[in-house]
């Protein structure tokens, strides 16, 4: 990012390559399409590229860029007026299945799984996002979302425990 800040414009085709895909995974949980994730990723980089000289040298990239984005995505739902919808038609499908039985009970658990996830609050579901499905350190959450660590725990504990609740598996979550 230092580069990118004195003016070298490879390195931003390395920060575009290194973290865009990291970035399309989170906001992806995050949005109802592959179409309006990739264009809050660009909206992130934009973001980025417009506030490159507020970059402070030494600090960590990846928690401004998850701000930036989430940030975005605050935006969005503001605009939509209410939280976003995922068709369950557009659920991917298992990996791998054996038995046509097998494939039912997995869908039944992945609808299980994002009812859950969708019953939890806005802040606590980025925690869980952030931390267990793109594996962002907690500290980094902390700075992503703007909060303390310690919030951050917190909210991370609250939301297990409800999607344990949630998912009536308290010894499995």
């Amino acid at each position: 990012m230092t580069a990118y800040v004195a003016g070298d414009q490879n390195a931003f085709r390395e920060l575009f390559a290194r973290y865009a895909p990291l970035l399309a995974r989170a906001v992806r949980a995050q949005v109802s399409s592959d179409d309006e994730s990739r264009d809050l990723v660009q909206q992130t980089f934009l973001q980025l590229h417009r506030a490159r000289h507020d970059y402070r040298r030494g600090e960590p990239l990846r928690p401004w860029l998850f701000t930036i984005a989430y940030n975005l995505i605050r935006d969005r739902w503001r605009a939509q007026g209410r939280r976003r919808e995922v068709p369950l038609e557009q659920a991917p499908p298992p990996v791998e299945t054996t038995t046509p039985a097998d494939t039912l009970q997995e869908h039944r658990r992945a609808a299980s799984v994002r009812a859950a996830l969708e019953a939890l609050s806005a802040d606590q579901r980025m925690v869980i996002e952030l931390h267990w499905f793109a594996g962002v350190p907690l500290p980094e959450v902390a700075a992503t979302l703007g909060v303390s660590l310690s919030a951050v725990k917190v909210r991370a504990h609250r939301a297990y425990e409800r999607l344990r609740a949630n998912l009536h598996l308290r010894n499995e979550v």
